[in-house]
């Protein structure tokens, strides 16, 4: 096993902040200190750096097969994409199709994942079929190290649940200690939008968002939350897109609900404004919940800064514009002439930290424990993973960026390392990047090159959610 010695570095916390000396012996940190023996085999002088917790995206979507397309990223790029922009951990979704085992899709994921993830990763289990005598796989997911389940209130054709259905496996959450997570839009409401506006022959991308209003993420929002009171469980909303949503999330918490909120980059740096005209560019911000009108951006930061959300994370499900980029056939092309055959998502896993860092810290004056808090620390404690993950202290696994605030980057598709073709935030400009990404004591990119190697992650069996 190798040693690192990082020197003179300002470490960062979601609560601490002080200057001094991190040894790495192996995968762990071993010791933190002043004027720590140079006897390493790598020193590295971080002066004038942040040390900072690696990054924990919580949310994101490899190789995900959405039936007419496959998310351009797998396992080997989106990892590596992710490493480079300060995340070492992620965690994605197996996705139980209907009729089959939840064991099913585990193992999917799992002979996906193992071979190419070049960072550290888990599993969240997302529920499309739940007869009864399914129920004890979730018991069984939960002692593999699979801990939360999410599900659908949208996607009436292949993951929308009912009512009683959510209300049933909430309960089973409650008995295992697994944690709910919920996709909250009223789907029946946006299918039949859908249709109307595709048969009135209003086909372009802006009517995505149009029949997606945000009054049908609020609804579906407190609806959950209200079934998760009723099952006493805590549950989690992801991806909250708009301010109406967020407030119902900020309400329960402060009726002293176990509620808790996710938002991403792409609602928290992009408009509708952006794509609200017919131009078939419009479908590279296609995505759902919808990116919606900026009047939204101000209210989810201010509520990342107060806690009234508490993580951001990417979704990150990535879609070519253009067929052929690195040999993918077609994917957002699917839907011109049909906004509703556009696959959703957009890319963001090598950008949310950089997005976070601009936004929060450079102009809204966070200071770098609550980025770290956010990016970090509370999906550690909420899924399972801390203190091994999600902060800088002994024993925690070796997941260690050099932050350069000095370091400025620009954001470019051509220079990207996501399998993908466009980037929505193209041509932002960061004022501080990482300058050195350490996953569990290997040092996997500097100066932007990877020096990893695909299938050095390891699956993650994390533990049972622990309150904020």
């Amino acid at each position: 096993m190798s040693t690192v010695l990082i020197r003179n570095g300002r470490i960062i916390t979601a609560t601490d902040d002080y200057v001094a000396d991190v040894l790495i012996d192996g995968d762990k940190i071993k010791l933190i200190g002043s004027d720590l023996p140079r006897s390493a085999d790598r020193v590295i002088d971080a002066r004038g750096k942040y040390v900072i917790p690696g990054g924990i995206d919580c949310h994101t979507h490899m190789e995900l097969n959405v039936g007419a397309a496959v998310s351009s990223d797998d396992f080997e790029t989106g990892t590596i994409a992710a490493a480079h922009g300060g995340t070492t951990t992620i965690i994605d979704f197996p996705t139980q199709a209907r009729g089959k085992s939840m064991h099913a899709a585990f193992d999917e994921w799992l002979a996906k994942a193992e071979p190419k993830a070049a960072i550290d990763f888990g599993f969240h289990m997302i529920i499309s079929y739940l007869p009864d005598d399914l129920l004890p796989e979730m018991d069984t997911l939960v002692r593999e190290g699979v801990t939360s389940f999410k599900m659908f209130t949208a996607y009436p054709d292949r993951l929308q649940l009912d009512d009683g259905t959510i209300f049933k496996a909430m309960q089973r959450a409650g008995a295992n200690g697994g944690f709910v997570m919920m996709h909250a839009e009223n789907g029946s409401v946006i299918d039949y939008l859908v249709q109307k506006f595709i048969a009135e022959g209003k086909t372009t991308p802006n009517y995505h968002l149009l029949s997606r209003p945000h009054q049908a993420e609020a609804d579906a929002t407190q609806r959950v939350i209200l079934l998760a009171e009723l099952a006493g469980v805590p549950v989690y909303i992801v991806h909250v897109s708009s301010y109406r949503a967020m407030e119902e999330i900020r309400a329960a918490r402060d009726r002293g609900l176990p509620v808790y909120g996710e938002t991403c980059p792409q609602y928290l740096w992009l408009a509708y404004e952006q794509y609200a005209d017919d131009s078939f560019d419009g479908a590279r911000f296609v995505c759902s919940p919808p990116i919606r009108e900026r009047a939204n951006q101000e209210p989810l930061w201010r509520a990342l800064a107060t806690d009234d959300l508490q993580t951001v994370a990417t979704d990150h499900c990535p879609f070519c514009m253009h067929e052929g980029f690195k040999g993918l056939p077609k994917q957002k092309e699917l839907g011109i002439g049909n906004f509703a055959k556009i696959p959703n998502g957009v890319p963001g896993v090598e950008n949310r930290m950089h997005l976070v860092y601009q936004g929060g810290v450079v102009q809204r004056g966070w200071s770098m424990n609550r980025f770290v808090q956010v990016t970090s620390t509370a999906p550690a404690k909420l899924f399972g993973l801390f203190p091994r993950k999600g902060t800088i202290a002994v024993d925690s696994d070796a997941d260690v960026v050099l932050w350069d605030p000095q370091r400025p980057y620009t954001i470019r598709a051509a220079t990207h390392f996501m399998r993908v073709d466009y980037n929505p935030y193209e041509g932002v400009t960061i004022d501080g990047s990482p300058s050195l990404v350490i996953a569990r004591g290997r040092v996997i990119f500097e100066n932007d090159q990877f020096l990893g190697k695909p299938g050095q992650g390891q699956y993650l069996k994390r533990g049972t959610y622990a309150p904020l």
